[in-house]
């Protein structure tokens, strides 16, 4: 059922409203990922610590042993204890990887609709991830980890509003609304969301940062890297509006890509943006 605009309207200030009155249920950090993230940022602390964090929990233990073995990370040693798969992994994509179990299993519906919405965002978010770290490769003063952690969370907000839209609407809510709402409401709800789940400022940035194209900085952010890396996930799938030019986007500068150039397209890249990918969607 199409939405008309004034139901749009009212919708999505009535959805604003229980933003700023704090009514809008938000999504919260498993206790295991809130250990992790926190044990992340200790200088103290070892990978024995950490493996003993994940190890309450199977389904991450499965899948930090799954990753530690993957082409991308793999050696000539297999992993077969969490210790050494934290120390194979790194602290930080350990981080990661805990933060992307928690955000697909709350990528979780209670309907085919919204199922649907649900895993395109999610997929949309694993493929911006992926070139996320392709791009951040080299680029002074950043991570690459940090800048997948950061594609994978750049819409986090919508999580709560896509939940809010089945509880109002169910299934009679329109493709076109959906996107609408989100597009207009998540951006702002994912700051929100991070600044609860006490991320870092420069990921904090993200949500509303990677969709300013005007933007102007000396040096590339986590923000400049998932701009660039929406922008060529929509070039290479065709989603890109048909005005859009890239010419004056000075983020691509900064995040040393010519405009023209489509990472998923290049040798190399191509294989290790799959590669990433696949360990999210596994």
């Amino acid at each position: 059922m199409q939405q008309a605009p004034a139901e749009i309207a009212d919708l999505g200030a009535q959805l604003r409203a229980e933003i700023v009155g704090n009514q809008l249920h938000l999504p919260t950090l498993p206790e295991v990922a809130l250990q992790v993230r926190d044990a992340v940022e200790d200088p103290n602390a070892t990978s024995n610590h950490i493996a003993n964090i994940v190890a309450k929990d199977p389904a991450l233990s499965a899948r930090l042993l799954q990753v530690a073995n993957s082409p991308l990370y793999r050696g000539r040693v297999e992993v077969d204890s969490l210790a050494m798969a934290v120390n194979r992994l790194g602290l930080k994509l350990v981080r990661s990887l805990v933060v992307s179990l928690a955000m697909k299993q709350m990528f979780q519906a209670t309907s085919d609709h919204l199922d649907r919405s649900f895993r395109k965002i999610w997929d949309d978010c694993v493929q911006v991830a992926a070139i996320s770290r392709v791009l951040c490769n080299g680029l002074p003063g950043l991570q690459a980890e940090q800048a997948m952690l950061a594609g994978l969370v750049h819409r986090i907000g919508a999580l709560p509003l896509l939940s809010r839209l089945d509880e109002l609407l169910g299934s009679t809510a329109s493709a076109d609304f959906i996107d609408r709402v989100i597009d207009e409401l998540a951006p702002e709800l994912g700051t929100v969301i991070l600044t609860q789940w006490h991320f870092p400022q420069v990921l904090v940035d993200v949500p509303t940062g990677c969709l300013d194209l005007t933007r102007e900085r000396e040096a590339a952010d986590y923000a400049d890297v998932v701009m660039v890396a929406r922008l060529q996930y929509q070039m290479g799938t065709g989603q890109l509006p048909n005005d859009l030019s890239f010419a004056h986007i000075s983020a691509f500068s900064r995040v040393d890509l010519e405009p023209e150039v489509v990472v998923m397209d290049m040798e190399g890249p191509a294989e290790e943006i799959a590669e990433v990918a696949a360990m999210f969607s596994g």
